[in-house]
């Protein structure tokens, strides 16, 4: 499957030279400041640098400013003002350090040093308790790595949210900025084909994949404007919708060959329904495919119950609802063979898609705790190690204490679709519902039969309802996942 990928490009167009009234300066400073204008528009580390680098890691160092154009005025203010950063007006060449960098690490880190205005912009390094790998914006290879390890050792799990259009992924951005937290943003197969739009042919999962590349582009463009690290992931994926994460890997890949990392952070295989051996082999051949990538692979043992996204197994087996310790062992040797292997294991403990009346889902979180001790005995750990990084699918409506424990021993992610679902909905009826008599017609409401309704009918207005319910239904599953004040 063959699919042509834009590439997000970032021009920079003349720098703005032309500054209100004379700026007195001698020599040094003007060769100075002359260098730091270079500096600007070299593609390694100025704003053009955001085509083929991470705006984080390599055009700003430590500061990463809102947009293009604030970091462009914002440098050009410290360029041309009488005193920029802490040093003293009256004596420029004190400003300059009184010498041109000699290098751009140099150039880079005069900047740091100088900048006294953070609140234009994130810091690199603004998430004191996280690993230094995590920055703001879609993370891969080992930052996401680092991230589920600090997950697992600090007892929380990231939501990992399915998202349908752009009003979700922002949605899930904004309950992200407010909990202070990293998430997970994911797409199914038939959530990224409605993001594509429903009019668009997916024969051959043609507006499958192209909604989910539009959804990560998305993503991209706005999880680092949040100010928040974010895994982009993808949901279940059966055997017969291989060809839809084939179609997602080419995407990374020809990301990964102007961009040094791929568009995806991670995809989910889910086999459970072919037998294990298969499910393995499989798993392995994808994993070598996305070490290449840097990517992580993640693989479902065991069946997870109920209905999601056409995937119906409300009438499973009960035995393939729970996974046995030596069936994850079989996986967790299989892929760690792999060069670059990145993993992570949903392993089936009673799991079910959907909300039921309390008492329909038997969970045995203790499933995860014998799979632990069991993996850590076959690779000579001392007791108590956590070498499985766990999935809990099948999270809305479940027991919190069921879940706090799943959390003690290694679950790293909780996948959430139902209880959004119906908070987005039910924001969506709420405003209905508190509007109703403006809703009726185009004009005439209570206040008079001329009156105007648009402001009410405006999509804006009950999708914005939308997402604020959704938010706060996410800042709870933050809460219920040990998941808030993580940066």
């Amino acid at each position: 499957m063959s699919i042509s990928i834009p590439m997000l490009a970032y021009p920079v167009t003349g720098l703005v030279t032309a500054r209100a009234g004379p700026i007195q300066m001698n020599a040094q400073a003007a060769a100075a400041k002359a260098a730091w204008l270079a500096k600007l528009d070299a593609p390694q580390w100025g704003p053009s640098g955001m085509a083929t680098q991470s705006f984080v890691d390599e055009s700003y160092g430590a500061v990463v400013p809102t947009s293009e154009e604030a970091a462009k005025q914002a440098w050009l203010a410290k360029l041309d003002a009488p005193t920029w950063g802490l040093a003293a007006a009256t004596d420029i060449d004190a400003s300059y350090s009184a010498a041109m960098p000699a290098s751009a690490e140099a150039a880079k880190q005069a900047w740091l040093a100088k900048l006294d205005a953070p609140n234009w912009g994130w810091s690199a390094r603004a998430y004191p308790n996280l690993p230094a790998s995590v920055k703001p914006g879609v993370l891969t290879g080992q930052a996401v790595v680092d991230l589920l390890e600090d997950a697992k050792r600090r007892g929380y799990a990231i939501p990992a949210v399915n998202c349908v259009t752009s009003s979700s992924v922002n949605a899930c951005l904004e309950a992200a900025a407010k909990a202070q937290a990293p998430i997970m943003i994911q797409f199914s197969s038939g959530g990224a084909q409605f993001y594509a739009g429903k009019g668009l042919d997916n024969t051959n999962f043609r507006a499958a994949v192209a909604g989910a590349v539009s959804g990560a582009y998305h993503v991209r463009q706005l999880a680092e404007a949040y100010g928040v690290p974010v895994i982009l992931h993808t949901d279940h994926c059966a055997k017969n919708l291989l060809p839809w994460v084939d179609g997602m890997l080419e995407a990374s890949e020809a990301y990964y060959a102007v961009h040094g990392e791929p568009l995806f952070s991670s995809h989910m295989l889910d086999l459970s329904e072919e037998p294990l051996e298969e499910n393995i082999e499989i798993c392995v051949a994808y994993m070598h495919r996305m070490g290449r990538l840097d990517m992580l692979l993640e693989m479902e043992l065991g069946i997870t119950g109920g209905e999601e996204d056409g995937v119906d197994n409300e009438n499973a087996n009960p035995e393939d609802l729970y996974t046995k310790p030596e069936e994850v062992w079989m996986v967790q040797r299989a892929l760690q063979e792999v060069p670059n292997a990145k993993f992570t294991i949903a392993a089936a403990f009673g799991n079910v898609h959907g909300v039921y009346a309390p008492g329909n889902v038997k969970l045995d979180p203790k499933i995860l705790r014998n799979s632990q001790t069991y993996i850590s005995q076959q690779l000579g750990l001392e007791a108590g190690a956590k070498p499985c990084s766990f999935v809990f699918h099948g999270g809305s409506g479940s027991d919190i204490h069921d879940i706090k424990e799943a959390i003690s021993y290694g679950v790293i992610k909780m996948n959430i679709d139902t209880d959004t679902q119906w908070s987005y909905w039910d924001g969506i009826r709420d405003y209905a519902e508190k509007n109703h008599a403006y809703l009726q017609t185009q004009i005439g409401n209570p206040e008079g039969p001329d009156k105007p309704n648009k402001k009410f009918y405006d999509p804006r207005m009950p999708v914005r309802w939308a997402e604020s319910s959704t938010v706060e239904r996410l800042v709870q599953c933050f809460d219920d996942l040990n998941c808030v004040g993580i940066f």
